[in-house]
Protein backbone atom coordinates (compact mmCIF):
# COMPACT_ATOMS: atom_id res chain seq x y z
CA UNK A 1 0.00 0.00 0.00
CA UNK A 2 1.10 3.47 -1.03
CA UNK A 3 2.40 6.29 1.72
CA UNK A 4 -0.10 8.76 2.80
CA UNK A 5 1.37 12.07 1.45
CA UNK A 6 0.87 14.89 3.93
CA UNK A 7 -2.40 13.60 5.39
CA UNK A 8 -4.30 14.91 3.07
CA UNK A 9 -5.50 11.21 2.04
CA UNK A 10 -2.95 11.21 -1.28
CA UNK A 11 -1.58 8.14 -1.16
CA UNK A 12 1.86 7.74 -3.16
CA UNK A 13 2.08 4.68 -5.58
CA UNK A 14 6.15 3.34 -5.57
CA UNK A 15 5.26 1.31 -8.98
CA UNK A 16 4.91 4.91 -10.69
CA UNK A 17 7.95 6.84 -11.21
CA UNK A 18 8.01 10.72 -10.26
CA UNK A 19 8.86 12.68 -13.25
CA UNK A 20 10.60 16.23 -11.58
CA UNK A 21 12.59 19.27 -13.19
CA UNK A 22 15.73 19.08 -12.01
CA UNK A 23 17.83 22.04 -11.00
CA UNK A 24 20.68 23.03 -12.42
CA UNK A 25 22.79 23.02 -9.39
CA UNK A 26 21.00 19.95 -7.23
CA UNK A 27 23.64 17.33 -6.53
CA UNK A 28 21.58 14.69 -5.49
CA UNK A 29 17.81 13.33 -5.15
CA UNK A 30 18.01 14.94 -1.67
CA UNK A 31 17.91 18.31 -3.31
CA UNK A 32 14.47 17.65 -5.29
CA UNK A 33 12.01 19.94 -4.01
CA UNK A 34 8.43 19.56 -4.03
CA UNK A 35 8.23 22.21 -6.62
CA UNK A 36 10.66 20.29 -8.62
CA UNK A 37 8.45 17.34 -8.58
CA UNK A 38 5.07 19.30 -9.07
CA UNK A 39 6.73 20.95 -12.53
CA UNK A 40 7.55 17.71 -13.54
CA UNK A 41 4.23 16.39 -13.08
CA UNK A 42 2.70 19.11 -14.67
CA UNK A 43 4.72 19.20 -17.49
CA UNK A 44 4.57 15.57 -18.39
CA UNK A 45 0.66 16.36 -18.10
CA UNK A 46 0.57 18.92 -20.81
CA UNK A 47 2.69 17.02 -22.95
CA UNK A 48 0.62 13.60 -22.73
CA UNK A 49 -2.91 14.27 -21.10
CA UNK A 50 -4.14 11.32 -22.27
CA UNK A 51 -1.37 8.71 -20.58
CA UNK A 52 -2.29 6.14 -18.46
CA UNK A 53 -0.63 7.86 -15.43
CA UNK A 54 -1.56 11.17 -15.81
CA UNK A 55 -4.88 11.54 -13.72
CA UNK A 56 -2.19 10.39 -11.36
CA UNK A 57 0.08 12.71 -11.81
CA UNK A 58 -2.76 15.76 -11.91
CA UNK A 59 -3.73 14.28 -8.05
CA UNK A 60 -0.05 14.42 -6.99
CA UNK A 61 0.10 18.01 -8.11
CA UNK A 62 -3.11 18.96 -6.55
CA UNK A 63 -2.16 16.83 -3.06
CA UNK A 64 1.63 18.68 -3.21
CA UNK A 65 0.38 22.15 -4.16
CA UNK A 66 -3.01 22.55 -3.69
CA UNK A 67 -3.62 26.39 -4.38
CA UNK A 68 -1.70 25.77 -7.52
CA UNK A 69 -4.74 26.50 -10.11
CA UNK A 70 -4.78 30.06 -8.64
CA UNK A 71 -1.06 30.84 -8.78
CA UNK A 72 -1.77 29.64 -12.31
CA UNK A 73 -4.48 31.75 -13.41
CA UNK A 74 -2.61 34.71 -11.93
CA UNK A 75 0.56 34.07 -14.15
CA UNK A 76 -0.94 33.47 -17.08
CA UNK A 77 -3.33 36.51 -16.65
CA UNK A 78 -0.02 38.80 -15.56
CA UNK A 79 1.66 37.67 -18.95
CA UNK A 80 -1.15 38.30 -21.15
CA UNK A 81 -1.90 41.39 -19.62
CA UNK A 82 2.25 42.40 -20.25
CA UNK A 83 1.45 40.93 -24.07
CA UNK A 84 3.83 37.61 -23.32
CA UNK A 85 1.35 35.75 -25.34
CA UNK A 86 3.41 32.70 -25.80
CA UNK A 87 3.88 32.50 -22.05
CA UNK A 88 0.72 33.00 -21.11
CA UNK A 89 -0.92 29.90 -23.49
CA UNK A 90 2.01 28.04 -22.22
CA UNK A 91 0.76 28.27 -19.02
CA UNK A 92 -2.97 27.79 -20.14
CA UNK A 93 -1.37 24.50 -21.76
CA UNK A 94 -0.69 23.67 -18.02
CA UNK A 95 -4.00 24.76 -16.77
CA UNK A 96 -6.19 23.35 -18.74
CA UNK A 97 -4.26 19.37 -18.95
CA UNK A 98 -4.02 19.89 -14.78
CA UNK A 99 -8.26 21.40 -14.62
CA UNK A 100 -9.27 19.87 -18.19
CA UNK A 101 -13.20 20.17 -17.48
CA UNK A 102 -12.88 23.58 -15.15
CA UNK A 103 -14.92 26.88 -16.56
CA UNK A 104 -12.60 29.09 -15.34
CA UNK A 105 -9.54 27.81 -16.75
CA UNK A 106 -11.26 27.39 -20.24
CA UNK A 107 -12.21 31.23 -20.17
CA UNK A 108 -8.23 31.89 -18.76
CA UNK A 109 -7.40 30.49 -22.23
CA UNK A 110 -10.19 31.89 -24.44
CA UNK A 111 -9.29 35.47 -23.51
CA UNK A 112 -5.58 35.22 -24.03
CA UNK A 113 -6.20 33.68 -27.19
CA UNK A 114 -8.51 36.99 -27.98
CA UNK A 115 -6.00 38.76 -26.52
CA UNK A 116 -3.62 37.92 -28.42
CA UNK A 117 -5.73 38.00 -31.95
CA UNK A 118 -6.77 41.83 -30.89
CA UNK A 119 -2.96 42.63 -30.78
CA UNK A 120 -2.40 40.91 -34.07
CA UNK A 121 -5.32 42.50 -35.97
CA UNK A 122 -5.73 41.21 -39.63
CA UNK A 123 -2.73 38.34 -39.08
CA UNK A 124 -4.40 37.08 -36.25
CA UNK A 125 -7.18 35.12 -37.92
CA UNK A 126 -6.07 31.94 -36.56
CA UNK A 127 -6.11 33.25 -32.70
CA UNK A 128 -9.76 34.41 -33.04
CA UNK A 129 -11.17 31.01 -34.30
CA UNK A 130 -9.13 29.28 -31.56
CA UNK A 131 -10.41 32.16 -29.06
CA UNK A 132 -14.15 31.30 -30.40
CA UNK A 133 -13.69 27.74 -30.02
CA UNK A 134 -12.24 28.10 -26.32
CA UNK A 135 -15.60 30.26 -26.24
CA UNK A 136 -17.83 27.85 -27.29
CA UNK A 137 -16.16 24.91 -24.78
CA UNK A 138 -17.04 27.69 -21.86
CA UNK A 139 -20.68 28.34 -23.30
CA UNK A 140 -20.69 24.86 -23.11
CA UNK A 141 -20.56 24.72 -18.94
CA UNK A 142 -23.48 23.98 -17.26
CA UNK A 143 -24.44 25.71 -15.03
CA UNK A 144 -23.45 28.32 -17.14
CA UNK A 145 -19.86 30.74 -16.16
CA UNK A 146 -21.46 34.35 -15.35
CA UNK A 147 -18.11 35.52 -16.60
CA UNK A 148 -17.99 33.51 -19.38
CA UNK A 149 -21.34 35.05 -20.83
CA UNK A 150 -20.19 38.56 -20.32
CA UNK A 151 -16.75 37.30 -21.99
CA UNK A 152 -18.10 35.54 -25.00
CA UNK A 153 -20.69 38.15 -25.61
CA UNK A 154 -18.46 40.83 -26.15
CA UNK A 155 -16.18 38.81 -28.21
CA UNK A 156 -19.38 38.04 -30.06
CA UNK A 157 -20.32 41.53 -30.57
CA UNK A 158 -16.79 42.78 -31.56
CA UNK A 159 -15.74 39.13 -33.86
CA UNK A 160 -13.96 40.33 -37.13
CA UNK A 161 -14.86 37.59 -39.59
CA UNK A 162 -18.18 36.07 -38.09
CA UNK A 163 -19.33 39.07 -36.05
CA UNK A 164 -22.68 37.23 -34.18
CA UNK A 165 -24.88 40.24 -32.83
CA UNK A 166 -27.54 37.56 -31.90
CA UNK A 167 -25.19 35.73 -30.18
CA UNK A 168 -23.86 38.33 -28.24
CA UNK A 169 -27.43 39.49 -27.37
CA UNK A 170 -28.13 35.98 -25.89
CA UNK A 171 -25.15 35.78 -23.54
CA UNK A 172 -25.74 39.20 -22.19
CA UNK A 173 -29.63 38.59 -21.70
CA UNK A 174 -28.35 35.39 -19.88
CA UNK A 175 -25.76 36.99 -17.99
CA UNK A 176 -28.09 39.34 -16.34
CA UNK A 177 -30.30 36.69 -15.74
CA UNK A 178 -27.96 34.44 -13.87
CA UNK A 179 -25.39 36.94 -12.13
CA UNK A 180 -27.08 39.39 -9.77
CA UNK A 181 -23.97 41.30 -8.42
CA UNK A 182 -21.77 43.06 -9.90
CA UNK A 183 -22.75 46.63 -10.63
CA UNK A 184 -19.97 47.79 -13.08
CA UNK A 185 -20.32 44.24 -15.44
CA UNK A 186 -24.42 44.69 -15.20
CA UNK A 187 -24.30 48.19 -16.34
CA UNK A 188 -21.39 47.70 -19.36
CA UNK A 189 -23.90 44.59 -20.29
CA UNK A 190 -26.88 46.74 -20.52
CA UNK A 191 -25.02 49.48 -22.37
CA UNK A 192 -24.24 47.12 -25.33
CA UNK A 193 -28.08 45.75 -25.31
CA UNK A 194 -28.75 49.68 -25.65
CA UNK A 195 -26.34 50.19 -28.55
CA UNK A 196 -27.50 46.81 -30.15
CA UNK A 197 -30.57 48.27 -30.27
CA UNK A 198 -29.89 52.09 -31.11
CA UNK A 199 -27.15 50.96 -33.68
CA UNK A 200 -29.88 48.68 -35.34
CA UNK A 201 -26.52 46.31 -35.71
CA UNK A 202 -29.45 43.31 -35.74
CA UNK A 203 -30.30 45.21 -39.12
CA UNK A 204 -29.72 42.49 -42.17
CA UNK A 205 -28.50 45.08 -44.45
CA UNK A 206 -25.82 45.98 -41.45
CA UNK A 207 -24.92 42.20 -40.85
CA UNK A 208 -24.52 42.01 -44.69
CA UNK A 209 -22.34 45.10 -45.52
CA UNK A 210 -19.49 43.75 -43.09
CA UNK A 211 -19.85 40.39 -44.28
CA UNK A 212 -19.30 40.87 -47.81
CA UNK A 213 -16.52 43.21 -46.26
CA UNK A 214 -14.76 40.43 -44.66
CA UNK A 215 -15.00 38.65 -47.66
CA UNK A 216 -13.22 40.36 -49.84
CA UNK A 217 -15.66 42.07 -52.07
CA UNK A 218 -16.08 46.21 -50.49
CA UNK A 219 -17.72 47.19 -53.52
CA UNK A 220 -20.75 45.11 -52.87
CA UNK A 221 -20.98 46.05 -48.99
CA UNK A 222 -21.16 49.44 -49.64
CA UNK A 223 -24.46 48.96 -51.29
CA UNK A 224 -25.58 47.47 -48.31
CA UNK A 225 -24.46 49.18 -46.34
CA UNK A 226 -25.61 53.04 -48.05
CA UNK A 227 -29.43 50.79 -48.05
CA UNK A 228 -28.65 50.52 -44.06
CA UNK A 229 -28.00 54.51 -43.55
CA UNK A 230 -30.93 55.39 -45.31
CA UNK A 231 -33.02 53.82 -42.73
CA UNK A 232 -30.61 54.55 -39.56
CA UNK A 233 -28.56 57.74 -41.27
CA UNK A 234 -27.78 58.46 -37.06
CA UNK A 235 -25.80 55.26 -36.47
CA UNK A 236 -22.09 55.93 -36.33
CA UNK A 237 -21.46 51.92 -36.75
CA UNK A 238 -22.97 52.43 -40.35
CA UNK A 239 -20.79 55.10 -41.12
CA UNK A 240 -17.81 53.21 -39.61
CA UNK A 241 -18.39 49.90 -41.92
CA UNK A 242 -19.19 52.61 -44.78
CA UNK A 243 -15.79 54.10 -44.26
CA UNK A 244 -14.29 51.14 -43.81
CA UNK A 245 -15.53 50.17 -47.56
CA UNK A 246 -14.32 52.81 -48.92
CA UNK A 247 -10.67 52.79 -47.66
CA UNK A 248 -10.23 49.50 -48.76
CA UNK A 249 -11.37 50.58 -52.10
CA UNK A 250 -8.66 53.62 -52.02
CA UNK A 251 -11.37 55.97 -51.85
CA UNK A 252 -9.32 58.11 -49.21
CA UNK A 253 -11.00 61.30 -49.16
CA UNK A 254 -14.55 59.89 -49.19
CA UNK A 255 -13.26 57.22 -46.38
CA UNK A 256 -12.21 59.97 -44.30
CA UNK A 257 -15.54 61.90 -44.76
CA UNK A 258 -17.51 58.78 -43.32
CA UNK A 259 -15.30 58.32 -40.78
CA UNK A 260 -15.75 62.34 -39.60
CA UNK A 261 -19.21 61.29 -39.62
CA UNK A 262 -18.97 58.92 -37.43
CA UNK A 263 -17.04 60.54 -35.03
CA UNK A 264 -19.48 63.56 -35.00
CA UNK A 265 -22.14 60.97 -34.16
CA UNK A 266 -20.75 59.85 -31.48
CA UNK A 267 -18.12 56.69 -32.31
CA UNK A 268 -15.74 55.18 -30.03
CA UNK A 269 -12.69 57.49 -31.36
CA UNK A 270 -9.72 55.12 -30.98
CA UNK A 271 -10.30 52.92 -34.68
CA UNK A 272 -12.18 55.63 -35.87
CA UNK A 273 -9.43 57.93 -35.46
CA UNK A 274 -6.84 55.35 -36.51
CA UNK A 275 -9.03 54.56 -40.01
CA UNK A 276 -9.50 58.64 -40.20
CA UNK A 277 -5.47 58.98 -39.95
CA UNK A 278 -4.57 56.23 -42.87
CA UNK A 279 -7.19 58.16 -44.95
CA UNK A 280 -5.39 61.20 -44.50
CA UNK A 281 -1.87 59.64 -44.75
CA UNK A 282 -3.23 57.93 -47.83
CA UNK A 283 -4.52 61.21 -49.98
CA UNK A 284 -1.15 63.05 -49.17
CA UNK A 285 -2.49 65.20 -45.66
CA UNK A 286 0.21 64.08 -43.37
CA UNK A 287 -0.16 66.63 -40.70
CA UNK A 288 -4.06 65.92 -40.68
CA UNK A 289 -2.87 61.97 -39.98
CA UNK A 290 -0.47 62.95 -37.40
CA UNK A 291 -2.91 64.79 -35.38
CA UNK A 292 -5.27 62.23 -35.58
CA UNK A 293 -2.40 59.73 -34.59
CA UNK A 294 -1.51 61.41 -31.49
CA UNK A 295 -4.92 61.96 -30.18
CA UNK A 296 -5.12 58.27 -30.07
CA UNK A 297 -1.71 57.81 -28.33
CA UNK A 298 -2.92 59.89 -25.68
CA UNK A 299 -5.92 57.56 -25.07
CA UNK A 300 -4.02 54.74 -25.35
CA UNK A 301 0.13 55.47 -24.90
CA UNK A 302 0.50 51.39 -25.29
CA UNK A 303 -1.77 51.22 -28.53
CA UNK A 304 0.59 48.80 -30.87
CA UNK A 305 -1.50 49.70 -33.85
CA UNK A 306 -1.42 53.60 -33.58
CA UNK A 307 2.62 53.12 -32.53
CA UNK A 308 2.97 50.97 -35.83
CA UNK A 309 0.80 53.25 -38.09
CA UNK A 310 3.28 56.65 -36.52
CA UNK A 311 6.12 54.90 -37.53
CA UNK A 312 4.80 54.54 -41.02
CA UNK A 313 3.52 57.87 -41.14
CA UNK A 314 7.27 58.99 -39.96
CA UNK A 315 8.81 56.95 -43.17
CA UNK A 316 6.66 58.26 -45.64
CA UNK A 317 8.03 61.79 -44.23
CA UNK A 318 11.38 60.52 -44.51
CA UNK A 319 12.22 60.47 -41.30
CA UNK A 320 14.08 57.06 -40.53
CA UNK A 321 15.10 57.25 -37.21
CA UNK A 322 11.73 58.23 -35.75
CA UNK A 323 10.16 55.76 -37.59
CA UNK A 324 12.75 52.94 -35.96
CA UNK A 325 11.37 54.71 -32.50
CA UNK A 326 8.05 54.05 -33.34
CA UNK A 327 8.24 50.67 -34.39
CA UNK A 328 11.02 49.97 -31.47
CA UNK A 329 8.16 50.35 -28.73
CA UNK A 330 5.74 48.81 -30.42
CA UNK A 331 7.73 45.40 -30.68
CA UNK A 332 8.80 46.33 -26.61
CA UNK A 333 4.70 46.10 -25.94
CA UNK A 334 4.67 43.35 -28.88
CA UNK A 335 7.53 41.38 -30.39
CA UNK A 336 4.31 39.42 -32.60
CA UNK A 337 2.84 42.78 -34.34
CA UNK A 338 3.54 42.28 -38.13
CA UNK A 339 3.74 45.77 -39.13
CA UNK A 340 6.56 46.91 -36.92
CA UNK A 341 8.33 43.77 -37.49
CA UNK A 342 7.85 44.06 -41.12
CA UNK A 343 9.17 47.84 -41.18
CA UNK A 344 12.20 47.92 -38.36
CA UNK A 345 13.64 44.68 -40.48
CA UNK A 346 13.82 47.02 -43.52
Amino acid sequence: MGKELAGNGFCIDPNIPIPAEIASDAQSLADLSFEMIAAGMTRFVTEDPGHKDSDYYRRFVLALKPDIRGHLVEAARFKAGNRDYRGALEIADALQALFPEDPAVLLTRARILEGKAEALGADGDADEEAARAAYERVLGCTPPLPDGLFNAGFFFMKERKSQNIDRAKKCFTAYLSCEKNGRAKRGAVRRALSEIEDQSLEDPSFQEARALILRGDPAAGLGAIRAFLERFPLAWKGWFVLGWGLRLLGRWEDGAAAFRKALELGGRPGDLRNELAICLMESGDLRGARAELEACLREEPENVKILSNLGVLSLKKGDRTEAAGFFRTALEIEPDDPVARAYFSR
